[in-house]
């Protein structure tokens, strides 16, 4: 017998599995992942439902109210729903609403995102701990009781830095100020930041914790100082989740209610000045207005509504494609 076919070794057949190999992404076979699956999908069509009704709810009462309306439902600077014919308009209270977000974006989102990298990257890790509880207990405080501090400790100490404003800055215009009470724009935009800061912070915190070890350690290898690391693997690693951190303090800002209506000085007025008593908000004006206002008063109340959440809607469609561009800058891919 010839030596070489004695040593050809022949592997044993693969066996084959029975019923063929099952595709990825086929159908749930086992009833508890039908189960789920039917449960998660379940949810998904149960919040469009939701969603679509609360539109339905709020198109149908603004439209009673605003084919009554005399007035230009969005450029009218007046709410009367008790005359006749009724004169309002929105146009005060979208002005109010996103001058004191942005100022509360502008004051929360830098100090947010500098207590998030002080927490992960530079405080040791018991300091950082007892900071993050703080932050969380923040987050935890109610509004009316934000409402509270703002008009009993945080209005009666603007004057200084209203004073100052006016005197450096009071050429502007922006930042005049008649000395009135300073129950102004600013006021509400420093309150509202405060309230949407645990939000920011806390949700990009641990964005910044999920940031790859080897990304930080190549950096550190290459020579790059600690602020090095943070602006070319840190920052541009958690951009995306910043901009969705911002989005839900922005929702949060946009929406508030007591603790704007405590602290702000309503009118029906736009003041060119951010020190000066005016102005009003979507959330405020329904507040204020919802409980003596008659059946088409509050028509008109969930008209203004309608706005506030077609604002919302505009928000964050505008964030998902902010985060979509810059999706192959966030490292997620890395």
């Amino acid at each position: 017998m010839d030596i070489s076919t004695q040593n050809t070794h022949v592997p044993p057949p693969t066996p084959q599995r029975s019923g063929g190999t099952r595709k990825r992404g086929a159908g749930a076979t086992r009833r508890g992942d039908q189960i789920f699956l039917g449960l998660s999908r379940g949810s998904g069509i149960l919040l469009l439902v939701i969603m679509a009704a609360i539109a339905v709810f709020l198109t149908y009462r603004a439209s009673l109210a605003i084919s009554k309306d005399e007035g230009n439902f969005l450029t009218t600077f007046e709410w009367n729903t008790g005359l006749q014919p009724p004169v309002f308009g929105v146009a005060v209270l979208a002005f109010g609403t996103v001058v004191s977000s942005i100022i509360a974006m502008a004051i929360a989102v830098p100090i947010a995102v500098a207590i998030a990298l002080f927490i992960t990257h530079y405080a040791p890790r018991k300091l950082g701990g007892a900071i993050a509880y703080v932050v969380d207990l923040l987050a935890a405080v109610p509004s009316i009781v934000y409402g509270l501090w703002g008009a009993l400790i945080l209005v009666p100490h603007m004057n200084g830095l209203y004073g100052w404003l006016n005197d450096y800055l009071g050429w502007t215009g922006i930042f005049s100020w008649d000395e009135g009470a300073p129950r102004a724009m600013l006021t509400v935009g420093i309150l509202l930041a405060i309230m949407i800061l645990p939000i920011i912070t806390n949700v990009s915190r641990e964005v910044f914790r999920q940031v790859p070890q080897m990304h930080e350690e190549a950096a550190l290898a290459l020579g790059a100082t600690r602020w090095e690391v943070i602006r070319m693997s840190v920052l541009p690693f958690g951009r995306s989740g910043v901009i969705s951190a911002s989005m839900l303090g922005l929702g949060r800002a946009l929406g508030e209610t007591m603790a704007v209506a405590t602290v702000l000085s309503p009118s029906f007025d736009i003041q060119a000045s951010l020190l000066n008593p005016g102005g009003g908000t979507f959330a405020q004006n329904i507040a204020s207005k919802f409980n003596e206002a008659t059946e088409f008063g509050r028509d008109a109340l969930i008209a203004s509504g309608l706005v506030l959440f077609v604002i919302t809607l505009l928000v964050n469609g505008a964030a998902r494609m902010i985060i979509a561009r810059r999706k192959e800058y966030s490292g997620a891919n890395a």
